[in-house]
């Protein structure tokens, strides 16, 4: 570590309820490549979901940790990940983002593979041995490990990764909350959203489950709302931060907000009413009403360590974030909604996933800017290096407004930084 302990990136003291994380983690080269190997190279990390390829044959290709990685169904309706590398001399074999075939074909050399990634055809086949694939190595390699959560599909490149239920931990209930919205299953919808951010990484970990920040950096949006929301805006912001263990947290809240799953704004109109108490009211018909209010009332900003993001608010956003460098990260994000919602909830759904969640909308620029001005900031951590993150420390039970989320990511980031490399860092 360049002269300095991977020990000393963070500093707490119980007994004055202080919490203080190093700057120099958000700049420090040597603690990305440690990130890199300690963390991305051994938790689940997010690849995508199942309705993204409904159908035999669906496939879509993806970078997750720097690995390109090809996602897709096969024939009988199974759902693979690849290593997009060719086993003869490396070529990715699929260059396309997203399509559907019967097979797959490097262009190289024109080696032929199914969609679950066996080896099917080789241009001169004469010249290679009877037996020359007899023990598959020359087949495409799946990613290590692979599962499935509610239709939200997880790699890991640590073969000795423990499941991927365990590591949810609590996140799993989250995720529950969010399938369940619909009857049918939840799908992705439309295309990917693509940005950079020049800022660490964990900068918009930090951000995305930080809600003190809201009536300061979102203060437009939030005018905006007395407007859109009527009465419903002088519902006050309230709820709870909590710790899901592994690194996961959220921050779950009621907002002001109209939710097609299932808050009416009287923007929305009589009709739109309508609409919404019935799937209010189906919600508590399927669950009991606490949970069914729980599902329709309340919004959520889940984190699933290291970089998983879903906000559950005005829309459903789901988010991926990696870092190039110290100081830049590639964001990936996708709106999610019940594939089974009319035209005009989908309406709504869409413009309020771009209008405060997409990278035009009114939250995410304002986000981006005070990243950009926090990392501008670092520059000073020789005489400043210090971040503090002790709001709600030792309350029994933290608001969401204050930052026990982000203890948790850090308590869990700090581990696996300090985990030798030769062990699988779980937990």
């Amino acid at each position: 570590m360049a002269g300095q302990s991977l020990q000393d990136t963070i500093r707490v003291d119980t007994a004055r309820n202080l919490y203080k994380v190093a700057r120099r983690n958000f700049v420090a080269q040597e603690i990305l490549e440690a990130e890199r190997e300690r963390i991305f190279d051994r938790c689940w990390l997010y690849l995508g979901h199942a309705s993204e390829i409904p159908q035999p044959g669906d496939f879509l290709t993806r970078v997750v940790a720097g690995r390109p990685i090809v996602f897709s169904r096969d024939k009988d309706g199974a759902l693979h990940a690849l290593l997009n590398t060719c086993p003869h001399r490396g070529a990715q074999v699929v260059r396309e983002r997203q399509g559907n075939a019967k097979s797959f074909q490097c262009f190289y050399h024109g080696w032929t593979f199914a969609q679950d990634g066996k080896l099917r055809g080789q241009p001169g086949k004469e010249s290679y041995d009877a037996d020359f694939n007899r023990d598959g190595d020359a087949d495409m390699l799946p990613v290590p490990r692979f599962e499935i959560y509610r239709d939200f599909a997880f790699v890991s490149f640590d073969r000795g990764a423990s499941s991927l239920p365990e590591y949810l931990a609590g996140a799993a209930e989250y995720l529950d909350i969010l399938a369940d919205q619909s009857e049918v299953g939840m799908v992705i919808v439309g295309g990917t959203q693509e940005y950079a951010i020049r800022a660490n990484w964990k900068l918009l970990t930090e951000n995305s489950i930080d809600g003190y920040h809201a009536a300061t950096t979102h203060a437009t949006y939030l005018d905006y709302l007395k407007g859109a929301a009527g009465n419903l805006a002088k519902v006050p912001f309230s709820g709870v931060g909590r710790d899901l263990g592994n690194g996961h947290a959220v921050v779950e809240y009621r907002a002001p907000w109209g939710r097609p799953v299932a808050q009416w704004i009287p923007l929305w109109g009589e009709d739109g009413k309508r609409e919404i108490e019935g799937i209010h009211a189906r919600l508590c018909e399927r669950f009991g009403k606490e949970r069914g209010d729980r599902i329709a009332l309340n919004s959520r900003n889940l984190l699933i360590f290291p970089n998983l993001i879903i906000n559950d608010v005005m829309a459903v956003t789901v988010r991926t974030f990696y870092p190039s460098a110290p100081d830049m990260m590639q964001v990936s994000a996708w709106a999610i909604a019940p594939s089974e919602e009319s035209d005009w909830a989908r309406k709504y759904r869409l413009f309020s996933f771009l209008e405060f969640l997409g990278p035009g909308g009114f939250a995410t620029p304002d986000d981006v800017e005070a990243l950009e001005q926090c990392q501008r900031g670092f520059q000073n951590l020789r005489e400043a290096p210090w971040n503090d993150i002790s709001k709600g420390m030792g309350r029994e039970q933290p608001s969401f407004d204050d930052e026990i989320q982000m203890r948790a990511f850090w308590s869990s980031w700090h581990a696996r930084i300090n985990t030798p490399a030769d062990t699988s860092g779980e937990g």
